[in-house]
């Protein structure tokens, strides 16, 4: 992997075309902020690297819908959400397959598939931003501190990794919190698409401490605890 990749790491909006390659994954959903290592072995996603290496590096991964598995070569349903990544490092091996690194920089609502032009899918879609909570409001600031408290039990108690303490350390923002909070707890695939396709923060922050048992109405020490397991960073997902 080059360095120089990391050149690419910056992200602007305005470099989305509206058209997008998509890499469909079953069973796993991407968040922006999210660094996920990815393996790509099928020549047709080997095709969309190259293509999208010698252009803007953009890759959409919506999730397969239910029942892919008969048609898995083909083009079978998508959900209608998907989460924009753009390579910020990749490896081709002597074999033709990458190994990449994909980074999360936007929500992405799939509007339309396009004709098959070539081996891979592509879409047209929009690029939704996210709708920031209100500077004057507190509701920010109390819901940064549940999802942080609530995040620490799960490390306390072994059920999520101690390896993501800095999430705990840095002043992130909520959007970032929560989206990476959504990506590395064991949530369902299906509360992880609630949560994707919810572009207000503060809502996106409610729902997720709803799926965590967290009330807010009540003081901390009324939380419901669950149990979950994970391993983060994730290991390669390959295609």
């Amino acid at each position: 992997m080059s360095p120089s990749d990391f050149d690419h790491a910056e992200f602007d909006p305005g470099e989305f075309s509206g058209t997008v390659r998509m890499f469909p994954i079953p069973n796993l959903v991407m968040f922006p902020h999210v660094v996920q290592p990815l393996h790509v072995f099928e020549e047709r996603y080997r095709e969309m690297m190259a293509d999208a290496l010698v252009g803007d590096r953009l890759i959409a991964m919506p999730v397969l819908q239910p029942g892919w598995e008969p048609d898995y070569a083909g083009r079978p349903p998508l959900e209608p959400w998907a989460c924009l990544g753009k390579m910020v490092l990749h490896n081709k091996l002597p074999d033709g397959c990458y190994n990449l690194l994909m980074m999360g920089v936007g929500r992405l609502k799939l509007v339309e598939e396009m004709a098959p032009l070539r081996s891979f899918r592509q879409a047209k879609a929009d690029l939704v931003a996210d709708v920031p909570v209100c500077c004057t409001s507190d509701e920010g600031e109390m819901l940064h501190q549940r999802i942080v408290e609530v995040f620490a039990q799960r490390m306390a108690t072994g059920d999520a990794p101690c390896s993501l303490r800095p999430l705990l350390e840095n002043d992130l923002p909520l959007a970032t919190l929560t989206d990476l909070v959504a990506y590395a707890l064991p949530l369902g695939c299906k509360q992880k698409l609630q949560l994707l396709s919810q572009p207000c923060v503060a809502k996106r922050a409610r729902l997720l401490l709803d799926f965590l048992g967290v009330d807010v109405t009540k003081p901390q020490h009324t939380m419901l605890s669950t149990g979950y397991s994970t391993g983060f960073p994730p290991p390669f997902s390959a295609n």
